[in-house]
């Protein structure tokens, strides 16, 4: 029997997952034990179980993701506060992974065992997030939820089995340190890969504020929210960790006060930066506003467009490239100039071939495309979708000069791929057909003169959330009834956008338009309790996320 929940949810975090996903100091942080203890990265450690819920790493975890085998190779991750050079001698400091804009690469085989140490040499707590990945609940890194934070000079074991081949990535769930530096590529290698290729080439792309001019993130957020605090991860009443009042708040410069923000004596949370937010920024593709902070750079794999990174290869080579959007608030229209592209997947699955010349891809989303190469140097333009600036990167096959930063592709300007809803899953990667047993409806609401973004008119309260039950085919309705358009990110599952004649591609992460809805199907096959949320950071941030949970 279908269950209609128009945003049901429970009072407390309690009510479903019982002591163990409670408020701190009962449940998760104890089961989760002591800070900087190394068991707390343990998914075999034992966690309490009640009658009424699990922990993040109790029984229905471990039934539902055995122990990892042994790791082919261990790993271990520090995240510094670094020098990044973003190209033409801009150096700006940030915090990292190993010191490196983006950080190395990590590459594992399905089903192999993923095992990462992350040392944490900030001056504030941090956690990694494993973008897209169907981990075990406790592996997540959500801050409260899943983990609790790692603190500066302390350590955290993840280990997890990646179970499917794909385009993921890795960042913070902490605050606004996403939109410093702290991000890199997961990619999960397909051991019986189907695609035929010469080259891989991962595209990293980004908009970049830190330390320009002094700004920070947590400035920006400031001006956004003219001085309230914010209200995700990591943040309280007295004052946020990882964002505004954290200890990174202006550790990029001291900057100066140009007088055009609001006064620095009215709140705690404010920076040292010029002011940045823009205004009429618009985009037909996108339906209305594309973005309110005007970004000074923006970047592909770490470099400016006028001082790119260059790809190498042969003319006939047929190139992979794995495309990332790990930017805070900005959509990319992305062209390689003479090429048509092929796109293969989205989100790490396997859709059928779609050709294009252009594709928008939203924060957070990943798409593959097969490229043939041709002779000559191309431009692989990012333009900031309704903004005034570019990222750009060259394809190298012959003799030529780099192309001027302003370069842009007529391929931008032809078909170009804005949703997935046009594409359809490979049959290998299909959600079988089924009815849903559960309709859950929850409206994105809010606006920029308050910057007031939530989720059914509240912001983020962790002691709500939205029940399902395991086993069950969920149908989200995500109703987008702002201004402005919204990449929505489901943790630990993917789902199917679902369409009147047929279920669609595999995503974690869509874009909802304004004044349009995100209809989408998932199996709840994964135990715990799972962050939805906006990827436009400031705008979880200012509280657009919140909870499913459930328990076996």
């Amino acid at each position: 029997m279908r269950t209609d929940h128009t945003s049901q949810t429970s009072p407390t975090r309690r009510a479903v997952l019982g002591a163990g996903i409670a408020a701190a100091g009962s449940g998760l942080l104890a089961a989760c034990s002591s800070v900087g203890s190394r068991d707390r990265g343990n998914p075999g450690a034992p966690a309490p179980d009640t009658s009424t819920g699990s922990t993040p790493n109790g029984r229905e975890a471990g039934e539902t993701h055995p122990a990892p085998a042994e790791p082919r190779r261990k790993h271990t991750l520090r995240a510094t506060l670094s020098p990044v050079e973003l190209g033409a001698g801009r150096t700006f400091r940030s915090c990292t992974y190993e010191g490196l804009l983006p950080g190395r690469e990590m590459r594992v085989t399905a089903g192999d065992t993923l095992a990462l140490t992350l040392a944490n040499q900030l001056p504030e707590a941090t956690t990694v997030h494993w973008h897209g990945i169907a981990l075990r609940n406790d592996m997540d890194g959500v801050p409260g939820v899943t983990q609790p934070p790692v603190e500066p000079g302390e350590t955290f074991d993840y280990r997890f089995t990646a179970p499917h081949p794909g385009t993921y990535w890795f960042h913070p769930h902490m605050g606004l340190q996403i939109d410093r530096g702290m991000y890199a590529p997961l990619i999960v290698d397909d051991p019986r890969e189907p695609l035929r290729y010469d080259h891989e080439w991962i595209v990293m792309l980004d908009d970049w504020i830190d330390g320009v001019d002094g700004s920070t993130p947590d400035d920006v957020l400031y001006q956004l929210r003219k001085g309230k605090p914010p209200v995700g991860h990591g943040n309280s009443p007295e004052g946020p960790v990882g964002a505004g009042g954290g200890a990174l708040a202006g550790a990029a410069s001291e900057g100066r006060d140009d007088g055009k923000g609001p006064g620095r004596e009215t709140s705690p949370y404010r920076g040292k930066g010029p002011r940045r937010l823009m205004s009429g920024a618009t985009s037909k593709l996108l339906g209305g506003h594309a973005g309110h902070i005007a970004y000074p750079y923006y970047l592909i794999n770490g470099r400016t467009a006028d001082d790119p990174t260059q790809f190498r290869a042969k003319p006939g080579d047929r190139i992979r490239l794995r495309i990332i959007n790990a930017g805070g608030e900005s959509a990319f229209r992305v062209a390689l100039g003479g090429h048509r592209m092929t796109v293969t997947h989205s989100d790490g699955f396997a859709v059928q071939p779609y050709r294009t010349d252009a594709l928008v891809i939203g924060m957070a989303e990943r798409y593959d495309v097969l490229i043939t190469a041709q002779s000559g140097v191309f431009p692989l333009v990012a333009l900031a979708e309704g903004k005034q600036g570019r990222a750009m990167a060259v394809l190298r096959t012959g003799a030529g000069a780099v192309p001027k930063p302003s370069a842009h592709p007529v391929e931008l300007d032809r078909e170009v791929l804005v949703s997935a809803r046009r594409l359809r899953p490979d049959e290998s990667v299909a959600m079988p057909r089924r009815g849903y047993d559960r309709l859950l409806r929850l409206k994105l609401t809010g606006g920029m003169k308050n910057y007031d973004w939530g989720i059914d008119h509240k912001p983020y309260d962790p002691d709500t959330l939205h029940r399902v039950e395991r086993g069950e085919r969920v149908r989200l309705v995500i109703i987008n009834a702002t201004h402005m358009w919204h990449p929505v990110h489901l943790h630990g599952h993917t789902f199917s956008l679902a369409g009147l004649d047929s279920n669609g591609a595999r995503k974690d992460t869509s874009i909802v338009l304004p004044h349009n809805k995100l209809v989408a199907d998932f199996d709840a096959e994964n135990p715990g309790a799972w962050m939805l949320h906006c990827h436009n950071i400031y705008h979880s941030e200012s509280g657009m996320m919140t909870t499913l949970a459930y328990h076996g």
